[in-house]
């Protein structure tokens, strides 16, 4: 039994209530946005003020209320207690770590050197948007504009920053290079394994999330690429979870086979991203 199915019979023994069939031939019409560190899927009831359609309920919308031309307003319960109200100041921050990184960020300007080099240069100013967000995600990739989406009532220092800018390059350069197809439930989770797999899973991260113990260490990464995978899987598409995992679980040995255009997987506290940075030429790609 593959690992996402034990965890899922160890979780869900009653059957999911979310019974969309995964018909990749129909298209509605638009495509996702792509998530990135989403809680389970079953937990976010969200409340907006506008009720979202189901379309954005179905496609991950609904995490990014500026997507739909949602102006965000804030409740002045929350703020009264600091929560809320400081979306100005929030935005500029968030800017100002988005051009940090881009300054310095190693993974963030090796990134920007493949796709430049692939074709797809970024314009800061038209492919890289700050916005409020659903807490259930920090970012995430909208294809339709090819944008990438910094939540900046989520992602607020420079680290968070550079990881939610590493991830979601990662989907911008597989839908310049691979012909990218959101609505395809098997392209969806290829692009998300291989963004956990380059930008986030780690051995501390494995523990945190459970899967990683003193006995299956050589597996951990590769579990916690299987969850995060899952999770965002989960996110931005109305599927039953069996459905997510049979997707995760065929792509898998391909798409965690795949480490362009970093080249490795990233270790905590190394210098692997300055390696990546360095040998990003010697594969054909430029550097910032």
């Amino acid at each position: 039994m593959d690992f996402l199915t034990k965890v899922w019979a160890k979780e869900a023994p009653t059957p999911i209530d979310i019974e969309t069939p995964t018909d990749t031939k129909a298209k509605p019409p638009t495509p996702p946005v792509v998530a990135i560190d989403s809680q389970d899927v079953q937990d976010a009831n969200r409340s907006n003020d506008q009720t979202p359609s189901n379309e954005s309920k179905d496609w991950g919308y609904d995490l990014y209320p500026e997507r739909r031309g949602v102006t965000f307003k804030p409740k002045w319960t929350r703020i009264l207690f600091g929560m809320e109200g400081q979306e100005n100041i929030d935005r500029y921050k968030c800017e100002q770590n988005v051009y940090w990184c881009v300054k310095n960020g190693p993974l963030v300007k090796l990134m920007m050197g493949a796709l430049k080099s692939s074709g797809c240069p970024i314009d800061l100013r038209r492919h890289i948007s700050c916005e409020v967000c659903d807490p259930s995600v920090t970012g995430g990739y909208d294809p339709k504009l090819n944008q990438i989406v910094v939540c900046q009532n989520m992602a607020k220092n420079k680290s968070m920053v550079h990881g939610v800018l590493t991830h979601e390059m990662i989907h911008m350069f597989d839908y310049c290079n691979n012909d990218l197809d959101f609505r395809n439930v098997d392209h969806l989770a290829c692009t998300e394994i291989r963004a956990a797999n380059l930008a986030h899973c780690s051995f501390l991260s494995a523990m945190f999330q459970g899967d990683a113990s003193p006995f299956n260490v050589k597996e951990a990464h590769q579990n916690c690429v299987k969850t995060k995978a899952l999770a965002s899987v989960l996110a931005v598409r109305n599927i039953s979870k069996s459905d997510a995992i049979a997707a995760v679980e065929r792509v898998f040995p391909k798409c965690y086979a795949d480490l362009e255009p970093i080249g490795r997987r990233i270790r905590r506290n190394s210098t692997d991203q300055q390696k990546a940075y360095m040998e990003g030429p010697m594969y054909g790609y430029d550097v910032y």
